[in-house]
């Protein structure tokens, strides 16, 4: 807790200030959290000063709190192009980024944190500088801070995805893709990386630095042929919060005779846990594309949702492959069953897309409308 006051310090993140009239300051809260690495160790003990309110104004527009964040393809699509061009992606940890993001359209005032009221002005209140967690402009805050930095050191912001930015320096590209306080990066020229790695450490405080190995629940593993993602940790986590570590393990997802509907005459089950189940499956299918159409979120039965359980017993570590050999050609394949639902005859649509052989799309969803006819097309393009 020290440490955070002594950052909000260096930051000038507030000041100390006699609250004015009719003023509501916002109240705050400690948070105490544990970071865990890959191998589920405790590598850092946080504690976090959070407000626990949202300031609003008359005539300013709060609409506008949100960040934009990296969407998994777009983390997908870069390893797969590092690994094709054959460098390694680095990692970075802004230590508490949302304090960098300034204040600028509107006057937030906090109480003082619990248990460090001042003794001389026990009635005063901060007037934010900065963002603070919890506030709900923080995010916005941040991004734009962030944004505008990468944009006076030289970067062009990608047109699509607007967490991904790119530089380009005599012949050498470096790219750079956020998802809030973590930063991916890697580039054509070590000299290149190595710059922007130091420029950042001037500009922000960091407390993690080095090769990218574990991301956002992603074990990520670079080597000269390739990089292989997985999420074997993450799957062992499940197996066990649901006691399913030492279940019978099946080579399947899904039987091939297996027909789900809705079963109205069923026994009912534990709706919490059983959409525990699926939300986790859920995430999962960031690297397991062959659970996607079984952890699809439609009705089914605790009993299907267990063999995939028992099905991740016997592939913990399955995952996906960029090879460094593979090509940046852009495939697209679609397909569809017929009238495959049982209960309103709607048929399942698949896609998948790859860049060369390296997989970095999927999805398996039901159709809105019921089809009279099934098509199958490949889309490519360069």
């Amino acid at each position: 807790m020290h440490e955070e006051l002594e950052n909000f310090e260096r930051n000038h993140v507030w000041d100390l200030v006699e609250p004015p009239p009719n003023c509501r300051p916002i109240g705050t809260k400690w948070v105490f959290k544990n970071k865990r690495g890959e191998d589920g160790m405790v590598v850092r003990n946080k504690a976090r000063l959070v407000a626990q309110g949202f300031c609003q104004k008359e005539g300013i527009d709060y609409e506008e709190t949100f960040a934009p964040v990296a969407r998994l393809e777009g983390i997908r699509i870069l390893l797969a192009f590092a690994a094709s061009k054959g460098f390694k992606l680095q990692q970075i940890d802004v230590k508490s980024a949302f304090l960098n993001g300034f204040i600028e359209e509107e006057e937030v005032y906090v109480r003082q944190p619990p248990g460090f009221e001042s003794a001389r002005f026990p009635d005063r209140v901060y007037k934010l500088r900065k963002a603070l967690y919890g506030l709900k402009q923080a995010p916005r805050a941040w991004y734009a801070r962030l944004k505008s930095f990468l944009l006076k050191s030289g970067f062009v912001m990608g047109s699509v995805d607007e967490t991904l930015f790119l530089l380009s320096r005599g012949g050498d590209t470096l790219i750079v893709q956020i998802y809030i306080d973590d930063i991916i990066f890697g580039g054509s020229s070590h000299a290149l990386v190595s710059s922007f790695a130091e420029q950042m450490s001037r500009e922000f405080e960091m407390s993690l630095m080095g090769e990218l190995q574990f991301f956002l629940g992603l074990q990520i593993k670079q080597g000269p042929e390739g990089t292989f993602v997985h999420q074997a940790k993450y799957t062992k986590d499940i197996l066990k919060k649901f006691e399913m570590g030492d279940s019978k393990p099946m080579t399947t997802p899904m039987s091939t005779n297996t027909t789900l509907d809705a079963d109205e005459d069923g026994e009912a089950v534990d709706q919490k846990e059983f959409r525990g189940m699926i939300g986790l499956l859920l995430y999962l299918t960031a690297t397991r594309p062959d659970i996607q159409f079984a952890a699809s979120p439609r009705t089914s039965h605790r009993q299907a949702v267990k063999r995939i359980f028992r099905y991740l017993k016997f592939t913990p570590e399955l995952g996906v492959w960029y090879s460094s050999g593979s090509s940046l050609f852009l495939r697209g394949f679609s397909d569809a069953d017929h009238a495959g639902c049982r209960i309103d005859r709607k048929s399942t649509s698949g896609t998948c897309q790859l860049l060369g052989t390296s997989l970095v799309s999927w999805s398996s969803r039901k159709q809105a409308s019921v089809s009279l006819s099934t098509t199958k097309r490949v889309h490519s393009c360069r």
